[in-house]
């Protein structure tokens, strides 16, 4: 009769370790299942993120602006050194002093800065970075490859007769890649920075949905385009730019405000520079806030370090 207990309490026992085995391996079977649905949902999100930021928007300039302002410009082409074909608008210098005209990130020419350039009898060459508007290109870099951009546009001013001194006009990433392209190009005599980031990681960072997401973008965006993005890093080489002078222009609101670009960047450059920054004011909404008030602070940096030296 004991033998029968005991015999009984032990399969009871078995089949319980029996079950507990089987919900174990059928918990772990379902959490390994959702760990790799996760990583492979980051890994598509993040690849995915990578790609909307290097291939932008495309907005094709129309050139109305110029038109009704009765602007003389000629359709031009410039050539990058890796062979990449840019669309361009060129108006020559009618005081011996060009600007180069660089446009933001998912942007195009800016035709009001053209406009307010060109009757104050500047010459003004803008274009389209690669990988926006007509321009060829697979993909943006937000100013790594794009000063290959810059260096072409300023080789073509360079060229063109009448044109004594050259200056550069910068928006957002425009205004980063002039920043790194005068570092390195002393032809250019002064930059006029509106709106520049401190550098792309900072960038990166800021618009990342999750900070964990963060070296996986990085991981993509260098695999996909060739980059070291912390070779994007205005805030480190602008400096460089003296003794030729600079114009740190920024809206005190959002980004601004995150990477503290504009006292960052004033602080990392040398003499000569300015800066110019007003509360409330958005992104690359200097111009827009104010527009005749802009105008009076850039063309009189411009006069002073362009044509009255």
């Amino acid at each position: 009769m004991l033998t029968q207990e005991i015999y009984s309490v032990l399969r009871s026992c078995m089949n319980q370790k029996i079950n507990f085995r089987y919900v174990f391996n059928i918990f772990s079977t379902i959490i390994i299942s959702l760990l790799c649905a996760i990583l492979f949902l980051t890994a598509y999100y993040t690849y995915h993120w990578s790609q909307s930021i290097l291939h932008p928007q495309r907005f094709i300039a129309t050139g109305d602006s110029l038109k009704e302002n009765n602007i003389e410009y000629q359709e031009v082409e410039l050539i990058t050194k890796d062979g990449l074909k840019l669309s361009a608008w060129y108006t020559p210098p009618k005081n011996g002093a060009v600007i180069l005209l660089a446009h933001g990130y998912n942007d195009n020419r800016p035709e009001s800065l053209y406009v307010m350039f060109a009757k104050h009898d500047y010459g003004v060459l803008a274009w389209d970075f690669r990988a926006h508007g007509e321009s060829e290109g697979e993909f943006s870099t937000l100013g790594y490859y794009e000063q290959l951009d810059a260096e072409a546009a300023l080789d073509f001013a360079l060229a063109q007769q009448d044109v004594e001194v050259i200056g550069a006009w910068g928006g957002s990433m425009g205004a980063a890649t002039m920043i790194l392209t005068a570092s390195q190009r002393t032809e250019i005599k002064a930059v006029v920075a509106d709106s520049a980031f401190p550098s792309l990681a900072d960038v990166l960072r800021l618009n990342m949905p999750f900070e964990f997401l963060h070296p996986l973008v990085i991981f993509f965006g260098q695999y996909q385009t060739g980059i070291q993005i912390e070779n994007v890093n205005v805030e480190k080489v602008i400096a460089d730019i003296s003794p030729r002078a600079v114009y740190i222009i920024d809206g005190w609101q959002g980004g601004a405000i995150a990477m503290n670009s504009p006292y960052r960047l004033y602080d990392s450059a040398n003499e000569p520079k300015q800066i110019w920054v007003e509360d409330d004011v958005p992104h690359l909404g200097m111009y827009g806030h104010n527009p005749q008030r802009y105008e009076n602070r850039v063309i009189k940096f411009f006069d002073e370090y362009l044509l009255n030296k």
